[in-house]
């Protein structure tokens, strides 16, 4: 696993009066030059192989004196060793005549283990200051001329610590990093090497085998003539130092052989591909690596390596603001996850169009093309889907990521139960505090074996090759997920199965089964299908997300003059509980262009502002606008008398607890309320500014930007990245009405 150092602070450096860098390098050299760029205070020592190397250095200004490994190391306090990692040993022991307990060592090599091995030999275990590192940055270039001052800013840094290491050895260590600029990790050695083996040592192996391969031909000159822009960024790192990838291949040989035999067989498939022209298979290769490669960089973009952690977004929205125009909100999100699934389990093509391009429904997307479906886009809305059958998925290589969505979550957890093979279903931070028992649970009464966290959470391990059986289930709480799940299982039960919700839910899934040819009987409030059927793939059009564009009506509602049309909205009868909830508060929003897309019913949505009134929310509409509650908690803010809400505690186990979420945002603002176990009571009223904390929940987000347009004073809201998940445009569409938030982003 991964994890962020503990925290420590740049401060703990200015105590240190000498560092030592053995090695001066371009990495070693960048150090140097990075400390002096930062002001760093004390003496920068430098001891290289390279006397001229070392001249250059102190002409350069970014070393203050040199000399031998020993000399140079009576003085220092920090010693940082930049040297190939099989030359490593040689200056440890060239060290140990100086070598004392208030020393710290730590090193740069790309491979951990040779590098603990070496330090092993010399002084026969791991001493509690030496405190191993990797920084991930570098450059083909060499030498000292090479130097950075910022190569290592907005980087990770790994730390190898063991558990004998002092804290102050580390916490020195992860401040040199830092104050370069750095985000310090920490990992266990043989999980740094097993990732950077095929993270870096890989590319770089193929980089160099591929240019030489290619020096080697008759035709080499006009080869390189006329190679074009990807052939130089692919090769750029054959340029490397040779000598420390030489030592680097060498030092981490097993990992990187396992990579290698991987990358042979995914090649292997491909030639396979190519020789019987399988146009399907090279589409599914393709497609599932060009996205990965754009899905996984914004991911990084805004995460710590490997740890999947989004960087800090507030939101400031400055209070006021005008709601007036026409737009159209991003494609519903249920439907975009429900599309994709049974497209894919289906036989033939599935054209979808109005496909929602969030976070959530890229990681469904992502986890098919993982799973040997081919998959073109999304291009503006639109995804074409190659299915595979029923019985066509193939295991994929690792973990499914399904982010922020627990309707991927559950949903997935219902199709994968039935399918020959092991997965797991894991997802980001936030998701992975969430109950999953609700659809753990009947999956097992159905024959699924699976595995979940302490506490019935993610990640979710499901073991393939059950015999599903159809069952008769009672939802003890109304969820359309957790309906969706059992139904989606009972695709490949045998027999009969049937679930029966308490109050009625969105039905999309029933209705799109139906569409794809699946005979789903819907009595009331029970659902029956037979397993053992096909699904036939054809056109979608997903109709725009009533949930996103709630926060929109809720603004045109509370604001003079507003004047909004939301284009081509779903009014699925069991997702419109926000405009009734809305209407009965007396707000005025009128159903214009009514017509049916695919089975769905849609509208363009015409609402002005108006003075709402505060009511007793109908318990039959809570599960007809679930997922709207946060914004319609800020109509009740703005509401003349008590708005009551009860009967809704599914709010408490959504990506955070939005009943108390809102309640603790509200306090801040001056908004008078009553948190009790299954609801709220809100009485509207004027209120201010402050700020508030959505914890990661997107709705709770764009619920108090939403609040501004009426607040007396900026509300800024905290920890905002997860808007992207739902609705990755809301700012440009707010922007485009009038409202005025703006983003600003920061590390964590």
């Amino acid at each position: 696993m991964t994890s962020a150092a503990p925290a420590s602070t740049p401060r703990v450096l200015e105590h240190t009066d000498s560092i030592l860098i053995i090695g001066l390098g371009m990495i070693g050299a960048s150090i140097a030059a990075g400390l002096k760029a930062q002001g760093f205070k004390g003496r920068i020592l430098a001891s290289d192989a390279c006397h001229d190397e070392l001249e250059v250095g102190r002409s350069m200004g970014i070393i203050d004196a040199f000399g031998s490994i020993e000399a140079m190391g009576r003085e220092a306090d920090l010693i940082v060793v930049c040297v190939p990692v099989l030359a490593v040993e040689q200056v440890l022991r060239a060290l140990t005549p100086v070598w004392h307990d208030a020393l710290v060592l730590t090193d740069v090599g790309s491979t951990k283990a040779a590098v603990r091995e070496s330090v092993c030999r010399v002084f026969g275990h791991v001493p509690d200051n030496v405190v191993l590192g990797h920084p991930i940055a570098g450059s083909e270039k060499s030498g000292v001329k090479a130097a950075n001052p910022t190569l290592y800013a907005n980087h990770n840094v790994i730390l190898t610590p063991e558990a004998t290491n002092r804290s102050e050895a580390f916490e020195l260590v992860a401040s040199l990093w830092q104050r370069l600029g750095a985000q310090v990790l920490s990992m266990s050695v043989e999980h740094h090497d097993d990732v950077l083996a095929r993270t870096s040592h890989l590319p770089h192996f193929l980089a160099f085998s591929l240019v030489d391969t290619l020096a080697r031909q008759d035709e080499r000159l006009e080869i390189f003539q006329y190679a074009a822009g990807g052939f130089r960024d692919f090769t750029r790192i054959a340029g490397s130092d040779p000598v420390m990838w030489r030592d680097v291949f060498m030092a981490n040989k097993t990992a990187v052989l396992d990579a290698l035999d991987e990358f042979e067989q995914g090649v292997a498939r491909l030639r396979c591909a190519v020789e019987s022209s399988d146009g399907d298979a090279m589409l599914s290769i393709f497609s599932r690596a060009s996205h990965a490669r754009h899905y996984f960089e914004t991911l990084l973009n805004q995460s710590s390596y490997q740890s999947m952690e989004q960087r800090s977004i507030t939101y400031r929205a400055q209070a006021g603001g005008a709601v007036e125009g026409r737009i159209r909100v991003p494609g519903d999100k249920s439907m975009s996850h429900r599309a994709i699934m049974l497209g894919a389990l289906a036989d033939g093509v599935t054209q979808v169009d109005g496909f929602l391009e969030g976070e959530d429904s890229l990681a469904t997307l992502q986890a098919f093309r993982e799973m040997g479906v081919a998959i073109e886009g999304p291009d503006q809305g639109r995804v074409v889907i190659h299915g595979v059958g029923l019985h066509g998925l193939k295991k994929p290589d690792g973990p499914l990521y399904v982010g922020n969505s627990g309707t991927a979550m559950r949903l997935f957890a219902g199709l994968l139960a039935g399918q020959e093979f092991d997965t797991e279903l894991t997802g980001d931070a936030s998701l992975t505090k969430r109950p999953m028992g609700r659809v753990v649970d009947p999956l097992r009464l159905m024959g699924a074996h699976i595995e979940s966290a302490e506490g019935g959470r993610p990640p979710l391990t499901i073991r393939g090759g059950q015999a599903l059986k159809g069952i008769d289930y009672e939802l003890p709480m109304a969820s359309a997920q957790v309906k969706s799940c059992v139904l989606l299982a009972g695709l490949y039960a045998d027999g009969e199965t049937r679930v029966t919700e308490p109050a009625p839910t969105r039905d999309h899934t029933e209705r799109m089964l139906n569409g794809f040819g699946f005979a789903v009987d819907k009595q009331g409030p029970v659902a029956t299908l037979h397993g053992g059927g096909t699904l036939r793939g054809g056109p979608i059009d997903v109709p725009a997300d009533i949930s996103s564009a709630a926060f929109f009506l809720v603004a045109a509602s509370i604001t003079p003059n507003a004047d909004l049309v939301l284009e081509h909205v779903g009014i699925n009868p069991t997702r419109v509980g926000v405009i009734n909830i809305l209407k009965a508060m007396g707000a005025d929003i009128t159903l214009e262009n009514q017509h049916e897309v695919g089975g769905e019913p849609v509208a363009d949505l015409h609402v002005r502002h108006a003075r709402l009134k505060g009511i007793d929310i109908p318990e039959d509409q809570v599960p007809l606008a679930i997922d709207e509650f946060p914004v319609l908690f800020i109509a009740a803010a703005n509401a003349e008398g008590m708005t009551r809400l009860r009967g809704a505690e599914e709010l408490r186990v959504k990506e955070s607890d939005r009943i108390q979420a809102m309640a603790d945002g509200m306090a801040v603002l001056g908004i008078e309320h009553t948190v009790v176990d299954d609801g709220i009571d809100i009485v509207g009223g004027k209120y201010g500014g402050g700020v508030v904390d959505s914890l990661g929940d997107h709705r709770i987000a764009m619920a108090f930007a939403v609040a501004a347009l009426n607040a007396s004073e900026t509300i800024s809201i905290r920890d905002c990245a997860n808007v992207a998940t739902s609705f990755p445009n809301f700012l440009e569409l707010a922007e485009r009405l009038g409202m005025r938030i703006s983003a600003e982003e920061s590390d964590e």
